[in-house]
């Protein structure tokens, strides 16, 4: 029931009321928990009782005066003096300069016209987001302690690709015959950008002490290839025991990037996303089954906490990388057009297998792009052979920097084999 059929019910001056005084009491009990806790009695403006008074005074003078809003906007200049009033006898005596309080109040106060005005989504985010952002007070302080120098550079890098820089571009193709835009090149960019930026937020902020395990999750989500050469590199000093869960945490990177790719598909293609997703989901899911049996073969000791090394630190928006991927992209551009016009679809099966030798993301995504001039079906088996053959590529990967006595050789080799035999199965019966 939403809340035009309740005012059918109830009267709706009513339902308001209840809905101030319920919202302003919440906010005064957050304020109560968190300032008894810090601060003490002697320099409160009010907790729960003045801050359910505040939003009721607020509602009765909103309701004398909705229109024009006199009373209304009075009563806001009177608090506003107290409240400062209270803000200077804190700071002189008590020496406590916060104000994170008034604005709290003056939120609360504004709550009656807030429900009378807005629908019910809006100003229950409003309340949502007070009593958030009242609670996470050390969460915040935790983070900003943790937070690199360049963190707010690599967040506006990220809002300037994708909120500036996306909407300026022009939509119409570079050459008449060829399917490529300014707007198509850099959506493809801030898609991959936005996916890697995600996944090493998780893992500098959430996942920071996790295992090896989480590592190849996380790190799955950002760049599959990346983190098994990072796992394998460190299992050069991993004991017997924990040998596995290198191979373990590679094959999850693994599973991840099926998934990854699914996201990546279902934003471009929903076509696509409809016929290849049943593949991905398979192979996902027997990839984590693989890890999971070799996780399980030996028993070790509680799991330390491993972090990925440089490449886990390094930062997933430098426009380099940015740059680098646009130019992937357009090359495949190129190559698959006129691939396709001199060779057919052959030759864009050979194209297909070639392009798992380096980063795949570039090619599928630019196949996304010729669901006009290419069949569903052709696109769908090309990402699949180019998925095997980036596989295959990551399981030497995982052999050479492992070195060559590594006791990882024999799990990785029947660990990836396993999962590439899976994935040519499925091959065979999607062409047959």
């Amino acid at each position: 029931m939403d809340m035009e059929q309740l005012y059918g019910y109830v009267p709706r001056e009513l339902v308001t009321f209840v809905l101030v005084t319920l919202f302003s009491l919440l906010i005064g009990l957050s304020q109560r928990r968190i300032s008894l806790k810090r601060e003490g009695e002697t320099t409160l403006f009010g907790t729960d009782r003045t801050f359910t008074f505040i939003g009721i005074l607020g509602y009765l003078l909103y309701i004398l005066d909705p229109t024009d809003m006199c009373l209304f906007m009075g009563g806001g200049a009177v608090l506003g003096l107290l409240l400062g009033l209270n803000y200077y006898v804190k700071q002189s005596q008590f020496h406590v300069f916060g104000v994170t309080t008034i604005i709290i109040a003056l939120i609360t106060y504004c709550i009656a016209p807030i429900v009378a005005t807005q629908p019910s989504w809006f100003y229950v985010m409003v309340i949502v987001t007070v009593l958030l952002l009242t609670e996470l007070k050390h969460t915040f302080t935790e983070l900003a302690q943790r937070m690199k120098n360049d963190e707010m550079i690599t967040l506006a890098k990220f809002l300037a690709i994708s909120g500036i820089i996306l909407p300026m571009l022009p939509h119409k193709n570079l050459l008449p015959d060829v399917n490529l835009t300014p707007y198509s090149i850099w959506l493809a960019t801030v898609v991959v950008s936005g996916i890697s930026y995600l996944s090493y937020l998780l893992k500098r902020y959430v996942f920071q002490e996790s295992g090896t395990l989480v590592s190849g999750i996380i790190g799955g989500l950002y760049s599959s290839t990346a983190t098994i050469s990072v796992l394998a590199r460190k299992s050069r000093k991993a004991s017997e025991q924990e040998a596995t869960d290198y191979v373990a945490a590679m094959l999850l990177a693994v599973s991840m990037m099926f998934l990854r790719f699914m996201i990546l598909i279902l934003i471009f293609s929903k076509e696509i996303f409809l016929s290849i997703y049943p593949y991905l989901l398979i192979m996902a899911v027997v990839a984590a089954i693989v890890a999971w049996f070799i996780h399980s073969r030996q028993k070790r000791p509680a799991e330390q906490p491993a972090e990925l090394e440089e490449d886990d630190s390094s930062n997933p928006l430098e426009f380099k990388v940015a740059l680098i991927f646009a130019v992937l992209f357009v090359v495949f551009t190129f190559l698959t057009h006129y691939t396709l016009v001199y060779a057919g679809t052959g030759g864009l099966n050979l194209l297909s297998f070639v392009s798992g030798f380096s980063d795949i993301t570039p090619f599928i995504l630019n196949l996304l792009q010729n669901t006009g001039s290419v069949a569903a079906l052709i696109i769908t088996a090309c990402s699949m052979q180019a998925i095997i053959s980036n596989i295959m590529v990551n399981m030497f990967y995982a052999l050479f920097f492992a070195g060559k006595g590594s006791k990882l050789r024999p799990w990785i080799l029947g660990g990836f084999g396993a999962v590439i035999a899976c994935n040519l199965v499925l091959l065979l019966f999607f062409y047959i």
